[in-house]
């Protein structure tokens, strides 16, 4: 019983704290919008879209679970995982992830964006979680999917979890890119001296 409102809780929170929070404070320092996705057909707007999906699958696992516990077992219920030591290690990961999503987003300041952002110039963040991984947010992310398949082993959150992982490896290639144009060679030795995960 008392999952189904931990998880509830910590969507709501993880949402409000992770994006809508730190979109709002960047749009009030700086007037600049910082999601980037504009709905084109471009690859990095089909990601964006695809990160929506995943988002939508998550809620849509979550609300089964919570208030339609009779559907729980279409989702392919995984029994072996299904054991209170793992879920708690879930629920640990999933509380950890988001203090170090939060974190990590709190010292990227102004330079925090979801997306690419190829029409500003924005500064290249090195210091707190930065200087032990190039991506902490979609390290936390990852996290984040893992701690939720662990709680809720199933197929649809196993799907999440691989899909999820190999959709930010794309992003996160992406943005390296991206980054590599803008701050050349200061962004190629911060890659020499710092992992891309951890």
């Amino acid at each position: 019983m008392y999952l189904r409102y931990f998880l509830l809780s910590y969507l709501v929170a993880y949402v409000m704290a992770a994006f809508v929070w730190r979109t709002y404070a960047v749009r009030k320092t700086t007037g600049i919008n910082p999601v980037t996705f504009k709905g084109s057909d471009s690859a990095h707007d089909f990601l964006g879209r695809i990160f929506e999906l995943l988002f939508a699958i998550i809620v849509s696992v979550v609300i089964v679970f919570s208030f339609f516990a009779g559907g729980y077992r279409y989702l392919l219920p995984i029994a072996w995982l299904e054991r209170a030591s793992v879920r708690w290690i879930g629920v640990a990961l999933l509380l950890l992830s988001l203090v170090w999503t939060v974190v990590a987003q709190a010292q990227m300041g102004q330079s925090w964006r979801i997306g690419v952002d190829s029409e500003r110039q924005t500064e290249l963040v090195q210091q707190g979680v930065f200087r032990i991984s190039r991506n902490p947010i979609f390290l936390g992310m990852m996290i984040t999917l893992l701690g939720l398949f662990l709680v809720l082993p199933n197929g649809i959150t196993l799907l999440t979890l691989v899909l999820g992982v190999v959709i930010i490896g794309v992003q996160v290639r992406l943005e390296e890119e991206h980054l590599t144009k803008l701050h050349g060679v200061a962004y190629i030795d911060y890659c020499r001296r710092v992992r891309r995960w951890i």
